[in-house]
């Protein structure tokens, strides 16, 4: 790359996509795919779990999608896990390694990870809320000696709804980490827990002043989970939630994010629960 390139880059407006380009792609469902995407050499995403970036396919259009993978592993490339549900995603994954993309971001205010430290962690992930969350998950296990017990429950509807098969075989296997995971619709050789992912909380222990939860999913799940967590004694700024919602822009001009005085892609996604209890649409 030469050095006015880089200078563009850098000095470039927040309205305009850089070139990246996708390096690698995993099929993980049916309907997900993990992307594996590369800045221009010598440039770094330099995100925070949590947070979002705005791809675009050329001739396409743009869509808000959450990162996926840890900053802790970044490599100079980062993953986004897509599901295919519009005309951009629907694009994305008739795209091969080599295809290049439009990228702006990160965007938005990632999870507290310092406030976090020397906690108890609780993962609350449901479907494709895995997608967002691991990016803290393997952020705190790759730090796992700054935490106190980490406890993920993971809630899908069926089994082949199941993300990211090969870590959660890896977690299951670990001393450091109690993983429990459920399915609304079992098949045949489904052995595990079924039910909604609340069925998930009668099997774990905790100590509520000394610890944070982490939940993200379908907002449907919320409400319920949140009851959950509340009475277990969780203090309600150390319930934290990821809000999915149509972020146009990224930058808090055209309004498609906005609950009340909030714009999500700004002040979020991601929120405790103390912040955003008063809005009645949050949960």
């Amino acid at each position: 790359m030469t050095t006015l390139l880089k200078e563009t880059l850098k000095h470039s407006s927040i309205y305009l996509p850089t070139p990246a380009r996708i390096t690698a792609v995993k099929d993980l469902t049916a309907l997900e795919k993990l992307f594996t995407i590369e800045l221009p050499s010598g440039f770094s995403l330099n995100h925070r779990p949590g947070q979002f970036v705005q791809i675009s396919v050329l001739g396409v259009g743009e869509a808000p999608i959450s990162i996926s993978s840890s900053p802790s592993r970044s490599n100079g490339s980062f993953e986004v896990c897509v599901r295919r549900v519009g005309s951009v995603t629907n694009a994305m994954h008739a795209l091969k390694p080599g295809a290049m993309l439009g990228l702006r971001g990160p965007f938005g205010r990632g999870f507290p990870v310092e406030r976090f430290r020397g906690k108890d962690i609780l993962f609350v992930p449901g479907g494709l809320g895995l997608a967002p969350l691991r990016s803290l998950i393997n952020e705190v296990l790759d730090e796992r000696g700054k935490y106190g017990r980490v406890i993920i429950l993971y809630g899908t509807r069926t089994p082949a709804d199941i993300l990211f098969r090969d870590e959660i075989a890896q977690w299951q296997q670990r001393t450091d980490i109690e993983f429990h995971m459920t399915v609304d619709r079992p098949d045949e050789s489904w052995t595990g827990n079924v039910g909604v992912i609340t069925t998930l909380f009668p099997k774990i222990q905790i100590h509520p002043r000394n610890m944070v939860a982490v939940v993200v999913g379908p907002p449907v799940m919320y409400r319920f989970v949140l009851m959950e967590l509340l009475g277990k004694g969780i203090a309600e700024g150390n319930i934290w939630f990821s809000f999915e919602r149509h972020m146009k822009c990224g930058v808090g001009k055209c309004g498609h994010c906005q609950m009340h005085h909030i714009y999500t892609c700004q002040d979020g996604p991601s929120f405790s629960y103390a912040e955003i209890k008063h809005l009645e649409e949050a949960l």
